[in-house]
């Protein structure tokens, strides 16, 4: 397996496929990305481990938006049971993802309760959904500061587990190797994913500010409510369409990928 050393322009480009690539089945992936979401806020909801269990299918749903992008660039239209792909690879590849869901389920409530330590869960109920933010609230220090808390542990554990999925199911490593190597190729490649991940941010915040300044012209707030939340979930789609860009220019192809 080779490691490829990228310009930062890249990361551009890997915007550009991403959002190319979505509007080529721009039904799939969207019904796709929104029954993701739907199964992980449903077992999410589950009392106690509800949680744990959404954070543990998180790689492998991941991997399963990925394997979707590749149909799609493919010409074929990707079915909802993609969505299984890192389970459906053999045992011991369904046997690492379940590895690699456990390990990034600990990751991040490890992160998750280390926040709490700072403003007593005010932050985690926030993030979570539990709790509506105040003004007030995201002013207090402590919150301010568990949210840096959260953030400075919850990076290192993004770029751990960015490429692991694909890399133990197109590369067949082991989960361990899997997270190692995705550190190392983040790392070596940090101004290609520093573009990337910045001007996503850019283009969150340019449609949050176009549709309320929209909303604000026509004196009608009910539009950006009804606009906003739509519209932000046809930029996380385009955002995990491009996922899969970022693996595919990283790493060199096996000799012979599953699919």
């Amino acid at each position: 397996m080779k490691l490829n050393m990228l310009a930062a322009r890249t990361g551009m480009v890997w915007i550009k496929l991403g959002v190319q690539t979505f509007f080529k089945q721009p039904l799939a992936l969207a019904g796709l990305f929104f029954m993701f979401m739907a199964v992980m806020t449903v077992v999410s909801q589950v009392p106690f481990i509800g949680l744990a269990i959404a954070m543990a299918l998180l790689p492998a749903a991941t991997l399963g938006l990925m394997a979707a992008t590749r149909e799609a660039i493919n010409g074929r239209f990707p079915m909802p049971g993609v969505l299984l792909a890192g389970f459906r690879a053999g045992r011991l590849q369904a046997r690492a993802m379940l590895i690699l869901g456990g390990l990034y389920a600990v990751g991040f409530l490890g992160a998750m309760a280390a926040s709490t330590l700072i403003d007593g869960g005010d932050f985690a109920r926030v993030y979570l959904g539990g709790a509506t933010p105040t003004r007030e609230m995201m002013m207090e220090p402590a919150f301010q500061g568990a949210m840096w808390v959260f953030i400075g542990l919850h990076l290192p554990l993004s770029l751990l587990f960015w490429h692991a999925p694909a890399l133990v199911y197109w590369h067949g490593l082991t989960p361990l190797k899997s997270v190692f190597f995705s550190f190392v190729a983040c790392l070596r490649n940090f101004w290609a994913y520093a573009v990337f991940g910045l001007m996503w941010l850019a283009l969150l915040v340019l449609v949050v500010v176009c549709i309320t300044t929209i909303a604000a012209l026509l004196g009608n707030d009910s539009i950006a409510a009804d606009l906003l939340f739509p519209a932000l979930l046809l930029v996380a789609t385009m955002f995990f369409t491009s996922l899969y860009f970022t693996f595919r220019d990283t790493f060199e192809p096996p000799a012979a990928p599953p699919l």
